[in-house]
């Protein structure tokens, strides 16, 4: 069974800017990635997102990204980034592996389990993401539905929608790209929302990233799931979006009570019959594999002080809650690797009771991926 000091789950952006700082730090590491090549989730984005409407790339650490053409797709710009990142910095990625579970080995270590063989580890850090969870909420009547249902993990691009009539459920810039995309082909098109939508004038500042970030942190802090830094972030009036709004594509609705066999209800009685519910509703970070560790406290989140779990210092959770952006996550794996050589350097502090070395807040967002 093969030992090492720290095992990395996942290379997107926080895993493989985790293993940027894990070389330098003297730490045998080994880096597993269910992907079956590098790019993290951007390689699963649908063929339409485009650079021109991606947020912004933060750059990995040590290695510039070079802004591609804005026509081109995302899924093919940010793998051959992440792809010549793994390259030039020689990071052996181990794919694919999908971790199925980490448990505690009788000598204090922890047994990281997959379906290509077992590690036994001092350390870990979950950068696992959050693109293999997608999230849709239980509405009444979900299962009578005759039409289709489907989640923004599984768009694949408009034209499956041409003639269709759509609701897109969600207030986050996924929802309302998409949104705009299916309105140029579809019967129609119709938004709906829990809350209303904040749309944001100015202009996206560090202080703004701050706040953003430090309402996410204030969740995880006080031991409850994680929002995402996306759900805490307002909508920004790009060119796009302002000429959606010329053509009355963003006129919401609130969210309906209930799903009926040929569309959707409102409380008021009111309904629309539709063809298909496309659930905008955002993601869950992928911990089930951390589930026999007993992490999450009585609150239903995992309480971390920065990357760090706060009841087991040897497990880091980076692109977790506040590092969940891209700027984020490459501050939290550096952070995440200077606790864990702080800790791997005094052994009796791996009893789940040291406070792991210093910790680095991830304040700033510089930008998010879409």
């Amino acid at each position: 069974m093969p030992e090492t000091d720290v095992v990395v789950i996942g290379a997107g952006q926080a895993g493989l800017s985790s293993a940027y700082h894990l070389r330098s730090s003297g730490l045998d590491f080994v880096v597993l990635d269910a992907n079956p090549a590098p790019g993290g989730a951007w390689q699963h984005r649908w063929p339409t997102l485009r650079m021109a409407t991606v947020h912004g790339i933060f750059d990995l650490p040590g290695m510039r990204f070079t802004p591609p053409s804005p026509d081109e797709p995302a899924a093919d710009a940010v793998p051959a980034y992440f792809t010549a990142f793994e390259k030039d910095f020689g990071i052996d990625v181990r794919r694919p592996v999908a971790v199925t579970a980490v448990r505690n080995a009788r000598d204090g270590r922890l047994l990281v389990e997959s379906d290509n063989g077992t590690w036994t580890t001092r350390a870990l850090i979950n950068a696992a993401g959050t693109w293999t969870r997608p999230f849709v909420p239980y509405y009444p009547g979900r299962e009578t539905f005759r039409g289709r249902q489907l989640h923004t993990a599984h768009y694949r691009g408009p034209a499956e929608f041409a003639g269709k009539r759509v609701v897109v459920v969600g207030g986050g810039t996924s929802a309302v790209q998409l949104l705009v995309e299916i309105a140029d082909v579809a019967a129609t098109t119709t938004w709906v929302t829990r809350r209303p939508p904040v749309f944001r004038d100015g202009p996206f500042t560090p202080d703004y990233g701050r706040e953003v970030v430090a309402k996410v942190e204030a969740r995880v802090r006080a031991g409850l799931p994680p929002g995402s830094i996306a759900s805490a972030t307002e909508l920004s009036w790009t060119p796009q979006l302002r000429e959606a709004r010329e053509r009355g594509l963003l006129l919401r609705r609130p969210m309906f009570d209930r799903i009926i066999s040929d569309g959707v209800r409102w409380r008021d009685g009111s309904a629309q019959d539709v063809d298909v519910i496309l659930w905008c509703t955002g993601f869950r970070p992928a911990l089930d594999h951390l589930a026999p560790l007993r992490l999450r406290g009585p609150r239903g989140g995992i309480v971390v002080d920065g990357t760090r779990v706060v009841a087991d210092p040897r497990i880091h959770l980076v692109g977790y809650g506040p590092s969940a952006s891209t700027v984020g996550a490459n501050r939290a794996g550096r952070a995440a690797v200077r606790e864990l050589r702080a800790l791997l350097a005094a052994p009796s502090r791996l009893d789940g009771r040291g406070d792991g070395g210093t910790r680095e807040r991830s304040a700033d967002i510089g930008a998010f991926a879409a």
